[in-house]
Parts: structure tokens; C-alpha cells; sequence
């Protein structure tokens, strides 16, 4: 059978094809990040007291400070509740003023806010305060479970119905669910739309990057993780500047869903990936997108390579059963996914804090999308100068220590912590983008799919515990940090059982996966012997 990465030599590995297909497959995650706007940009505790409008059928002329002396109690320090009221009475005014209201209770008819920073927040609208201020991080935590369960049915998905589908309808069910959850008219409901943004987000995050770098030559294979991640930093930082504007967050959501309208749209005419399609043997499919790609490209197929594509009668099934039937792809598999795992821990504790480090939340958000742009520029040039082991250990272990320096930071430096956290995160996100490409280079075609969800799976669940794990402050202020960057240094240490994977064709097979570190070696060796003989066959070619 013919090698996949021949075909795209000749046919051009990276012409105006795969530069078109990179752009529209990484346009989406421009948008990607502005889904997290709802939980990201919440007033947590805002300036609140509960809804005492009951006394004013008894004192309609009453002001405002006469109102609220009367109602509400008053806290240690003087100011008056956030979560307590007294309960009504159904006295004339003279009387209540008297004797005054000494029985407390709970805000029996919801809350007034005053000096908000946002127009209207998920805190306010759904008044997730008091005993239900932690139903926040709920949100947080099934917007990333959405994001793991989507990386879950999407991977396998992929291997049995191609790239194509399965970056197609994430997209169409991202749109969806992003125009409802404008319009959930309570929480509940809002629970269930942001699961299913997530569903959307974690399909399409994964399947788009993988289609991509398979129809890429193997000198820019990194551009399609590479300039994926690049978008998206660019969208954290215009994500500031979106809740900046618009501080409603309903609204918000409709002006999200606008772009995602024309993705969904030209996102169904993307190309299947032909090396998936001759792995599952759809020979005929894989001929003709070879042949179109080679047109737009203005190159010539040779027929050497396209009768040798027809050889191949069996077609090697893969899946979790094919990755534990070997030692070395499941040691392979267990150190990329820890490392996944332990940079979204990291990633997310810091992101899902950006409003409690000091510094307005909006300057924050900022800082935090362009200092990742420069990470996703020097990750394209390094990822082919250092390689992909070196740079993945240094980034990881680098990442942890600026972390642990958190603690080091006295209480009440806003600027060191922002810029210890900015700093944590940029070398947490540049190493996601390694595991991108590191993970589709490790593992064969039969298999890439299914081990790229499962590392998505692996990251998810990071993300997934990254709300619950900065809980844990309650107790010590230290212990998020203390633990998200332990593991991110434990990830880096693993990362020295990986092969290097710099400059290698992508596996097609078991073997080359596990020869990982010979195959380089083989294929110079076969080459310059077939150097030496002499060669009688004529080679035609069809000029497109």
C-alpha cells in the first residue's frame, strides 16, 4: 500500500488547500472561548439586600434608608444584610416604627441589586446568592462536563463515521444550544443548554484539529494544533472586550451565535480526510478528494502512487481493545493523557479565578488572551526546531514552578499574582498545543482518533474538576495551587517515557508506532538502497 505521506508530497503538503481547509477548520475557535463568558464573568458576591417592598403597602412615602433601617438588620461591622430580612408584619407604620421588627428570616422575595458591574449576570438574573452561591461553580463544572462527554462520543464517533461528520454537527448543535441558552427562563434550563454547548465544544475542539493535521505534510503538520490554539487565545482576549461592551449575558449569547451561523454553514463543505477514508478502505472517496486536492494545489498525481492505494484488501480495526493489546501504546497513552489532565487542572483553576486576583476582572481577561498569543507563535517555530519531548517537559515543569510561586506572593500584591497566574497559564496553554500535535504522532490511524478523544477525556475531566478543586479554598486558601501545580510538575517528569516524534511520517500501523524510534532510521536505509539499484520502471503521471 502506498505510504499517505508520499500521496501528500506530491499532491502538495501544505498548498493553498491545506491552507484554506487550516482557516476554516480554526476560524471556530476564534469564537470557542466566548462560550465561557456566562461563568467566567460573573460577580460572584454583589452588592445586594433583600426585597423588602412588602413595608411600602404600610409607608408608601418611606424612603429608600428609611426602608431598609426598618427591614433589615445589620451585620457586625454595621452595614446591613445580604441574607437576612425581618420577617413582615402586617402593622400600620406608626407601630412598626415604635416598636421596631426583631425576628429574622431569609429574603422571601428575592433580592435588590445595587452598584453591579454587569447589567445583568447568571448570579442576578437566577439570584444564585446566599445558599446558593456555589451553584455557580455547578454551572462551571457542567459546562465542562458537557465539554468532556462531547470529547467521549465524538472520538469514537470519528473512527466509525469519518472527521468530516464529526466535526460538522458539534457545530450545528454549538449554534443551537447557544441561541437557547439566551432565552432559558431559569436555571435548570440553563444547566441543560450549557451541557450541550459543551457536548458542541468538545466535539468539534477535537475532531477539527485531527482533520486538519491529516490532510497536512508532515514539515507543517504542528500548524493545525498550533494556529487552532492561536485563535482561540486571540478569542480570550476579544472575550474582555465582548463583556466590556455587551454586560448583559443574554445578549451576549445572541452576538455569539451570529458568527457561528456562517460556520455552520460552510463548515458541510469540508473535505473527509483521505487518509481515514483509505484506512476504513474507500478507496474510490479517497481517489477523488486526491485528485481535487492535487487541483487546487496545481500538482501532478502520480499513478504509481494511486494503484498502489488499491492494495490494500483488510482494514486494520482499531478502537480502545487495539490500544491495550499493546504495552508501549498504552505507556505511550498514559503519560500524554496525565499531562493533558494536569495543564486544563491548571489552566481552569486560573481562568475560573480571573475575577479574584486583585485587578479588574476585564484588564485581567485581557492580559490573559494576548500573552497566549505569543506562546502559539513561538510553539509553530519551536515545535520544529526542539522537538516535541523537550519542549513539552520544559513548558510543564516551567508552568508549575511559576505556579507554586503564587504562594510565595504576600496577601494583597494583585499585580505579582496576576503575573505569576499569567504566566502559569501562558506555559499551560503552549503545552496543550504540543499535546495536540504530540498525540496524533504517537499513536497509528486506526487508533489516532480514539486516543485523541481519550486524551481530550483525560483533559476534560481536569477541567471538569477545576471548580471543585478551588472550593477547596475554603478551608485553606493554599491548597488549589499547592495541588494543581504538583501535578503539572509530576506530568513533566512522565514526559521523558514519550519518544520524539519531530519530522516522522504520522503511523498508519502497530508497528511503526511502536518503532516509533527506528522507523526514521529504516526508511533512510530503504531509501538509499533503492538509490543504488537501477531503475527500469517509467513512471507516468496525469497532469489535472
Amino acid at each position: 500500500m502506498s505510504d499517505f505521506g508520499e500521496i501528500l508530497k506530491a499532491i502538495g503538503g501544505f498548498g493553498l488547500f491545506q491552507k484554506i481547509i487550516i482557516f476554516a477548520l480554526c476560524f471556530p475557535n476564534l469564537i470557542l472561548p466566548f462560550h465561557f463568558a456566562s461563568v467566567f464573568f460573573v460577580q460572584s458576591d454583589p452588592e445586594r439586600h433583600c426585597n423588602t417592598d412588602w413595608i411600602l403597602k404600610a409607608g408608601p412615602n418611606l424612603t429608600t434608608e428609611e426602608q431598609l433601617n426598618l427591614t433589615l438588620p445589620r451585620e457586625k461591622d454595621g452595614s446591613f444584610s445580604k441574607c437576612q430580612m425581618f420577617v413582615p408584619v402586617d402593622w400600620d407604620i406608626d407601630t412598626i416604627r415604635e416598636y421596631g421588627l426583631n425576628e429574622t428570616t431569609g429574603c422571601q422575595s428575592g433580592w435588590k441589586y445595587d452598584r453591579m458591574l454587569y447589567e445583568a449576570t447568571i448570579v442576578t438574573d437566577f439570584d444564585l446568592v446566599c445558599g446558593h452561591v456555589n451553584l455557580v461553580q455547578v454551572a462551571q463544572t457542567l459546562l465542562m462536563a458537557g465539554i468532556l462527554l462531547g470529547s467521549l462520543l465524538f472520538g469514537p464517533f470519528a473512527e466509525s463515521f469519518g472527521r468530516k461528520r464529526a466535526t460538522q454537527i458539534p457545530a450545528v448543535v454549538m449554534l443551537i444550544f447557544t441561541v437557547t441558552t439566551g432565552f432559558c427562563p431559569n436555571f435548570y434550563l440553563y444547566l441543560v443548554s450549557q451541557f450541550m454547548v459543551g457536548i458542541g465544544y468538545g466535539g468539534y475542539r477535537l475532531n477539527s484539529i485531527i482533520l486538519a493535521t491529516e490532510w497536512t505534510g508532515v514539515s507543517k503538520r504542528s500548524l493545525g494544533s498550533c494556529v487552532s490554539q492561536l485563535f482561540s487565545a486571540l478569542g480570550q482576549g476579544l472575550l474582555a472586550g465582548l463583556i466590556y461592551c455587551i454586560r448583559d449575558w443574554r445578549l451576549a449569547q445572541l452576538v455569539i451565535a451570529s458568527p457561528l451561523v456562517v460556520v455552520a454553514l460552510y463548515i458541510w463543505f469540508i473535505p473527509e480526510s483521505a487518509r481515514w477514508l483509505i484506512d476504513r478502505g474507500r478507496t474510490k472517496e479517497a481517489k477523488k478528494w486526491i485528485f481535487k486536492v492535487a487541483a487546487i494545489n496545481k500538482r501532478t498525481v502520480p499513478d504509481s502512487l494511486l494503484e498502489e492505494i488499491t492494495e490494500k484488501e483488510t482494514v486494520e480495526k482499531g478502537g480502545i481493545r487495539f490500544l491495550i493489546r499493546s504495552a508501549v501504546l498504552m505507556k505511550y497513552f498514559f503519560a500524554i493523557a496525565f499531562a493533558w489532565f494536569s495543564l486544563n487542572v491548571t489552566y481552569y483553576c486560573l481562568s475560573f479565578n480571573v475575577g479574584n486576583f486583585g485587578l479588574d476582572v476585564f484588564v485581567t481577561q485581557l492580559v490573559f488572551g494576548l500573552s497566549e498569543l505569543p506562546a502559539h507563535v513561538l510553539c509553530i517555530w519551536l515545535l520544529e526546531v526542539l522537538g516535541r519531548k523537550i519542549l513539552l517537559i520544559s513548558t510543564l515543569l516551567i508552568g508549575g514552578l511559576f505556579c507554586i510561586f503564587i504562594l510565595a506572593v504576600p496577601d494583597g500584591n494583585a499585580v505579582a499574582v496576576t503575573a505569576l497566574a499569567t504566566m502559569g497559564r501562558f506555559f499551560m496553554n503552549w503545552a496543550g498545543s504540543i499535546c495536540n500535535v504530540y498525540v496524533q504522532e504517537l499513536f497509528p490511524t486506526c487508533v489516532r482518533q480514539t486516543t485523541s478523544g481519550l486524551g481530550n477525556i483525560a483533559s476534560r475531566i481536569g477541567g471538569l474538576l477545576a471548580p471543585l478543586l478551588n472550593m477547596l479554598a475554603v478551608y485553606h486558601g493554599a491548597i488549589p495551587t499547592i495541588v494543581f501545580s504538583s501535578l503539572s510538575l509530576v506530568s513533566g517528569a512522565l514526559i521523558f517515557l514519550l519518544p520524539e516524534t519531530m519530522r516522522k511520517e504520522l503511523p498508519d500501523s502497530a508497528q511503526e508506532a511502536e518503532g516509533n524510534r527506528n522507523t526514521a532510521k529504516m526508511k533512510k536505509q530503504s531509501d538509499s538502497v533503492a538509490v543504488s539499484m537501477p531503475e527500469n520502471r517509467s513512471v507516468k503521471s496525469t497532469k489535472l
